[in-house]
């Protein structure tokens, strides 16, 4: 693929009532979202019109506060299980993919995959799974488990599940994939033929140097958080260096970070939308939020206009701990600052400003080296997703950066992948 051909890949990044957590507090949120189907249709369409390679949905096996109480007063309280909902999306759309999150952790290699196949025909091939290894121990009480696994042994694990997932997928000319390894064990073939696209898409998201091993080795798109450049660039290059080490070519796998966009007709407007949902943050819900993803649950005890403290090492989310941290001491911010803006995007990119100035910071980024694509993740549903694809989008496609109509059917034909062997 040429440079002057080369397109930036986009996903619509799904979430009820939106990405910034005092989104359902927001006038104009849906807020019973979460359990609406019809506004999940709505987006879904809505991204689909657009032309988006995909739409994404995450999933945790809990809430994902410690603190009951302040669970309810987030965006992130309530929500569909996942394969489920993009199931009912499956058949209420037709060209855009449908990419859902599943844990290594607490699943099992055979179900999974047999599920996500299942998707996969459902659509038409528009299937992908999100693999992440599950860093909460709120998720793993409510599994048996007498504590959250060791970082490097959750992502062994997550190694030999993807094996044996890949394995189903692809088949085997003798019908038995034969798998007797560690962890898992697994004697029949799926009941299923193969994939319309091959096999489903896989997307990886853990950006630890074990994380970023097994995206090298398995992943066709990683989706991941950088503020800056220069953490988006080095990220890139270090993992498309590791590609070679597995026989596998730069193009293979596709690069999405996440970016949180308020965009309006003006700058001015798009500050003022800002400005007003970070009004409606609560303190105790913006620090807890920074709690779970510091993995420390006593950082109300530190004072709340005082700097981050000095954190141990953590087992919980490695890389976005240490993104968060870096971005603490980079812009010297307390504690509430830093709660503050963290609630907006959860450590991921965010730009306000006009369509114009929104595809400029992403045209930069993608002509730069940094990004094949970005996962778009609106501080507020529907309307933030209404504004990208009517604003952000027309003005990507002016500038011949993204599609004007789908190229093919299935997720890797939007996505430019190789189908599998």
């Amino acid at each position: 693929m040429t440079a002057a051909s080369r397109q930036m890949k986009l996903g619509a990044f799904l979430w009820a009532t939106g990405h910034h957590i005092a989104a359902w507090r927001h006038p104009k949120a849906y807020v019973t979202a979460g359990i609406d189907i019809d506004h999940y249709i709505q987006l879904a369409r809505t991204a689909e019109a657009a032309k988006f390679d995909m739409v994404f949905c995450e999933d945790a096996a809990g809430l994902r506060e410690a603190n009951v109480a302040i669970a309810s007063q987030t965006s992130r309280s309530i929500g569909f299980e996942p394969i489920s909902l993009l199931s009912a999306l499956a058949v209420q759309t037709s060209r855009i993919g449908l990419v859902s999150t599943a844990s290594t952790s607490y699943n099992e290699p055979y179900g999974l995959a047999r599920t996500f196949l299942s998707l996969d025909h459902l659509s038409g091939g528009r299937a992908g799974w999100n693999l992440v290894t599950s860093a909460s121990p709120i998720e793993a009480a409510n599994f048996g488990s007498t504590g959250l696994r060791p970082h490097a042994d959750r992502y062994e694990r997550a190694r030999e599940f993807a094996e044996v997932v890949t394995g189903l997928w692809r088949g085997n000319p003798d019908g038995a994939p034969g798998h007797d390894g560690q962890s898992f064990s697994v004697r029949d073939p799926l009941d299923l033929p193969r994939s319309p696209q091959g096999a489903p898409v896989l997307v990886q998201a853990g950006a630890s140097d074990v994380g970023r091993d097994l995206a090298a080795r398995t992943a066709d798109v990683v989706f991941t958080a950088a503020q800056t450049f220069e953490e988006a660039k080095a990220f890139y290059d270090d993992l498309k260096g590791r590609l070679a080490a597995y026989g596998r070519e730069p193009d293979d796998i596709k690069i999405m970070p996440g970016v949180a966009p308020v965009v309006a007709e003006t700058a001015a407007q798009a500050q003022e939308k800002y400005e007003e949902l970070q009004e409606l943050i609560p303190d105790d819900v913006g620090v807890a939020l920074l709690s779970s993803y510091l993995s420390i649950a006593d950082l109300w005890r530190y004072p709340i206009d005082g700097p981050l403290p000095e954190l141990p090492p953590s087992e919980g989310m490695q890389s976005r701990q240490a993104l968060v941290i870096e971005q603490s001491r980079r812009d010297n911010l307390s504690i509430r600052q830093l709660a503050r803006h963290f609630a907006g995007a959860r450590g991921h990119w965010r730009i306000v400003g006009t369509a114009a100035e929104i595809a400029d910071e992403l045209q930069a980024r993608f002509e730069g080296g940094a990004a094949d694509g970005f996962n778009v993740m609106p501080s507020f549903f529907p309307g933030e997703l209404d504004a990208f694809a009517t604003l952000v989008v027309p003005e990507l496609q002016r500038r011949g950066l993204f599609r004007k109509d789908y190229e093919g059917r299935t997720l890797r034909d939007h996505l430019g992948l190789k189908r599998p062997m």
